[in-house]
C-alpha cells in the first residue's frame, strides 16, 4: 500500500493516478489518496513540512515509512521494472530527458499559466505574467509538435512515463489560454494517451476555478 498526498486538480499529482491506473492492470498495485489542498495551505502545516520541507505535492509514503517527493522521480520509481520505463540505459535516459524537459521547459509556463487563470483573482498582479508564460509555453508545445512529426511517443520504447509526465498539463493547457488546435500532432498524441488501457482522467476542477478560467480566456 502506498499513501499519496495529492491535490486532484494538479497535473503533477495526476501523473501518479495515471501510472497507477495502468499498473493496476499489470501488478495489482493499490494506493490510498489523501486530498491535500496545496492551493489553500495544506502543505504548509508543521506535520507536512516535517516530512516534506519543500511544502509541495505530490508526496508518497510507503508502508515502511519512507517518503518520496517530486512527481517525475516518483513516476520513475513506480515504473521501474515495468514496460512504462523500459529499454537499455540509453533509452531510459532518453525517456528521462523528456521528463526533464517537462519540468524545466513545459510545466513552469503551461502549468503556471493555468494556475494563474484558475486560482488567482482577476485583478491579481500575477496576471501580468500571462503573455510571457504563453509565449514560452507555446515554444514548448512547438518542440513537442516537431518531435511527434516522426515519433509516436515521448518515451523511448513505447507509451510510458515521459508521455504521462507531458500529458498531465498538456491536456488541460487550454485552461491557461493555450490553443491546442494549433498543434495537430500534439492533439492526436493526447488522443492516443487517452486510449491506453487503464487511463484515468483528471478530476474536474471546482466550480469557482472553472469560472475564473472562463473569465480569463483571451485575457
Amino acid at each position: 500500500m502506498i499513501t499519496i498526498h495529492g491535490y486532484s486538480p494538479s497535473g503533477n499529482c495526476h501523473k501518479l493516478r495515471m501510472l497507477l491506473g495502468h499498473l493496476g492492470r499489470v501488478e495489482g498495485r493499490d494506493f490510498r489518496w489523501i486530498e491535500t489542498d496545496s492551493a489553500h495551505g495544506a502543505t504548509r502545516t508543521p506535520d507536512y513540512l516535517a516530512k516534506n520541507p519543500n511544502g509541495k505535492v505530490p508526496m508518497i509514503e510507503t508502508a515502511d515509512g519512507r517518503v518520496m517527493v517530486e512527481s517525475n522521480a516518483i513516476l520513475a520509481w513506480l515504473a521501474d521494472g515495468t514496460p512504462y520505463f523500459g529499454g537499455d540505459a540509453w533509452q531510459r535516459a532518453q525517456t528521462l530527458s523528456w521528463m526533464f524537459f517537462e519540468q524545466y521547459s513545459h510545466e513552469p509556463y503551461i502549468a503556471v499559466a493555468r494556475f494563474i487563470c484558475g486560482w488567482t483573482p482577476l485583478d491579481s498582479p500575477r496576471r501580468a505574467d500571462l503573455p510571457r508564460l504563453r509565449e514560452r509555453g507555446n515554444e514548448a508545445l512547438a518542440v513537442m509538435e516537431k518531435h511527434l512529426a516522426s515519433n509516436e511517443w515521448f518515451s523511448s520504447t513505447g507509451y510510458g512515463i515521459a508521455d504521462i509526465a507531458l500529458f498531465a498539463y498538456t491536456h488541460c493547457a487550454q485552461d491557461g489560454g493555450f490553443h491546442l488546435a494549433a498543434y495537430p500532432a500534439v492533439s492526436h498524441w493526447l488522443d492516443r494517451v487517452r486510449a491506453q488501457r487503464g487511463f484515468v482522467p483528471m478530476a474536474p476542477v471546482a466550480a469557482e476555478n472553472q469560472a475564473l478560467i472562463r473569465a480569463s480566456r483571451g485575457g
